[in-house]
């Protein structure tokens, strides 16, 4: 009675919250934008009449075409009749609308895949088949969603015979894959194979019928499935409610009940309604039991009452709010994605075990920082608790979608097959990780070479995060400055497998036993600007960043990274004084902002507050400089209110000398200014002002100001209403020795500072 009181309280919490959400600010979940411009009458008859006409015939001459010229093959349907919607039934096609609208989305957020929703009133499986393959010329693939058993059987066979692009019903074989993952891995963590487990299923429909016939695909015996519905055993010779699809697990035997059955079962496979599995069975199980309880909203058993019973039990269910969920999002979009950029025919099973390989490897792999964040106050390590990885881990597309591509290119039904899997895998990655595709040219070159970076905030997560990803995607050693039981508490927490002093080594600030010879290096640098041996104690005990900066001196480390918290300035005081050396001075600060449109770099944004004209040469020289390590042509612009000498301002009279040590020094880069943003980013603009500019009619890749306050703002002006991801900021003028970030900065984000660190500098400075 309690348990069903907290299910009202639930539902009464959500049925607000979500008709608002489906309401306001527009009703639905989806809208339909143009993704090519018509804003005069040559767009309108290049988008219409007569242009269209040319993009029609070559379809005509070749069908193929209309992945080239139209969305098909980026467009998905997903199609319902309304028969079977979650948990509610029967209750129509137009009633089922909000959940194909959010099927829709979960495309388009996950997989940045295109869908129309099509609900469609036809109860009849034949004729619903019918109408689904005369949809084939519109799309690259169908999703069957909420369609009742045994009718899906019919819809999808006919319509899979029938049509020469992907038909997959989620509730099939997205739930099938997804289970299919999980139970790959409890057995992993329980110790077991597929090949002798025993396993009791109960729910005779589409979704139970298709994980049994996955988990026979993995190498279940059939002999060792038990299936029940709601009238109890599937046994041969039973009349009452079978189908061709039951009947296929029908068991030989006396027994007739779930209760009777689950004797020694290892796996428990729930998809049919609360309450039917009780603790009195899985007392019965084998020790350390599976039990995936799948129904929705309240599973056939509770996981705290498996616990009263079997406390070391492997549970899953489809809930958000207990570990281990089943949801197919891990699946259908990412299984339709690799299906849709190679041109597959179909979705056939080695794509499925190939999506369930990859699932469960990502599970078992480090969790990303990126899903941490998604999810905090959760421990995403591989076990018990975490089988198959969280929705928002932004690797499921790169995993799953290439190994799924693979799959279809090895088996033959791709149309478009892959040459260079790593290179697609790339791709999907920068799809999601804006940084993945411009920083490659950077990992590339940090390869060559093998570089200690030294951390100084080593303590915190971010870092943690970043120096496991360093140990995993490059050749760098990270060194991290910090006290090791609490380095190693919080690598625990965080579920890295990363142990001080064995994957890395640490600076312990309050005990080590280089103490003395750092205070002394520190005090010989420092003698005479005021630092006495006591400040040079207490600063070598309690500065990280001046540690940091040492041990670079020393030679002990090739660079610092710092600045997770604190002012930039602080940091900086300490790199210049320490590292300042050998021609080596700070120049500038330069923030790389990846836009969709591609990478803008933005300086000085930290170093000179007012900056002389010099100092402005320095800065523009660094930028380009940098840009080049990116594998880019650096076009500069220098930015001020004044433009192209129209005012006589402080800033103009700074560009313009600026301008004039450029060209007596004859850099070997395309530079111009002094001008707005507008005229450096829009070529129109600035041939208006300026026909002559150097920048051509190419627009500028980076923008350098007259003083720091202008260059910060557009930083952040682009990352929080531009949507701008940062790279940097990028200490120029350093040699590579050190770079101090942000307290914004992401594990990521650090990630990609180390591999700048650890590029050598020898053409770049």
């Amino acid at each position: 009675m309690e348990e069903r009181r907290q299910d009202t309280t639930r539902q009464d919490a959500t049925r607000h919250p979500a008709l608002n959400y489906h309401e306001f600010p527009r009703p639905g979940k989806l809208e339909i934008r143009a993704t090519k411009p018509l804003a005069n009458g040559r767009d309108l008859s290049l988008a219409y009449s007569p242009g269209v006409a040319e993009a029609c015939l070559e379809i005509k001459a070749d069908p193929v075409n209309a992945a080239r010229y139209t969305a098909r093959g980026n467009l998905v349907a997903v199609v319902s009749n309304g028969t079977a919607v979650l948990g509610l039934g029967n209750i129509g096609a137009a009633a089922s609308k909000p959940v194909m609208e959010g099927k829709a989305v979960l495309f388009k957020k996950f997989a940045n895949i295109d869908c129309f929703d099509i609900e469609v009133n036809e109860p009849d499986p034949e004729r619903l088949a019918d109408i689904v393959c005369a949809l084939e010329p519109t799309f690259g693939a169908i999703n069957l969603e909420d369609i009742k058993a045994p009718d899906c059987f019919v819809v999808e066979k006919l319509c899979r015979e029938r049509m020469n692009i992907p038909v997959f019903h989620d509730d099939q074989h997205g739930t099938a894959i997804v289970v299919g993952a999980a139970a790959t891995n409890a057995l992993r963590v329980t110790g077991r194979r597929f090949e002798d487990i025993r396993v009791v299923s109960t729910g005779g429909g589409a979704a139970g019928i298709a994980c049994l016939n996955m988990l026979l695909k993995l190498g279940v015996r059939r002999e060792n499935v038990w299936l029940c519905d709601i009238h109890g055993l599937v046994y041969q010779g039973r009349t009452e409610d079978m189908t061709p699809q039951k009947a296929a697990y029908a068991q030989a035997s006396d027994l007739r009940t779930l209760d009777d059955v689950i004797d020694g079962a290892d796996l428990f496979l729930g998809l049919s309604g609360p309450g039917v599995l009780k603790a009195a069975m899985v007392a019965r199980m084998a020790p350390r039991p599976i039990v995936f309880a799948l129904a929705n909203p309240t599973p056939e058993i509770l996981p705290e009452e498996v616990r009263t019973v079997a406390p070391d039990a492997i549970i899953a269910t489809g809930r958000s709010d207990y570990p281990n969920q089943v949801n197919n999002v891990l699946c259908f979009p990412f299984i339709f994605r690799g299906a849709l950029d190679v041109g597959a025919t179909e979705i056939n099973d080695a794509m499925q075990i190939a999506c369930i390989e990859g699932i469960a490897a990502l599970a078992r792999a480090t969790t990303s920082a990126e899903a941490a964040a998604a999810y905090q106050g959760e421990r995403l390590t591989f076990g018990p608790d975490y089988l198959i990885p969280k929705p928002f881990d932004p690797r499921l597309i790169g995993v799953v979608a290439s190994a799924v591509a693979r799959a279809a290119t090895e088996s033959g039904v791709a149309t478009r097959p892959l040459e260079d899997i790593n290179a697609y895998k790339a791709h999907l990655d920068g799809s999601v990780f804006r940084s993945a595709l411009i920083m490659r040219p950077v990992f590339e070159a940090a390869a060559t070479v093998s570089r200690r970076i030294v951390f100084a905030e080593g303590e915190d997560e971010r870092v943690l995060r970043a120096a496991n990803a360093i140990l995993e995607e490059t050749t760098d050693v990270p060194i991290l400055i910090g006290r090791p039981d609490v380095i190693a508490r919080r690598a625990e927490r965080a579920g890295l497998p990363i142990r001080p002093e064995v994957d890395f080594e640490i600076v312990n600030p309050q005990r080590d036993e280089r103490y003395r010879d750092y205070w002394e290096t520190y005090h010989g640098l420092m003698a005479r600007r005021g630092v006495t041996p006591d400040i040079a104690r207490a600063i070598m005990r309690t500065n990280t960043t001046a540690i940091g900066g040492i041990m670079v001196h020393r030679d002990e480390a090739d660079s610092l990274i710092c600045g997770t918290f604190g002012q930039y300035s602080w940091h900086l005081n300490y790199v210049r004084e320490i590292l300042g050396r050998g021609g080596l001075h700070p120049v500038g600060a330069l923030s790389m902002m990846i836009q969709d449109e591609g990478a803008l770099f933005v300086a000085d944004t930290q170093v000179h507050h007012d900056p002389s004209p010099e100092q402005l040469y320095e800065t523009v020289v660094g930028c380009a400089r940098h840009v080049r390590r990116f594998g880019l042509a650096p076009r500069i612009a220098l930015c001020s209110h004044s433009q192209f000498g129209n005012l006589d301002t402080p800033s103009g009279r700074k560009m313009r000398e600026a301008m004039d040590l450029l060209t007596e020094r004859e850099v070997d880069f395309i530079f111009d200014g002094e001008m707005h943003v507008d005229a450096a980013l829009d070529p129109d603009v600035r041939a208006r002002l300026l026909p002559s500019s150097r920048l051509g009619d190419e627009p500028a890749n980076v923008l350098v100001f007259a003083n720091t306050d202008a260059a910060s703002a557009v930083r952040n002006v682009l990352k929080t209403r531009g949507g701008a991801l940062e790279v940097g900021p990028i200490l120029m003028g350093m040699g590579n020795k050190a770079h101090i970030v942000t307290p914004s900065i992401t594990a990521r984000g650090l990630l990609n500072i180390s591999a700048l660190a650890g590029t050598p500098v020898a053409q770049y400075g």
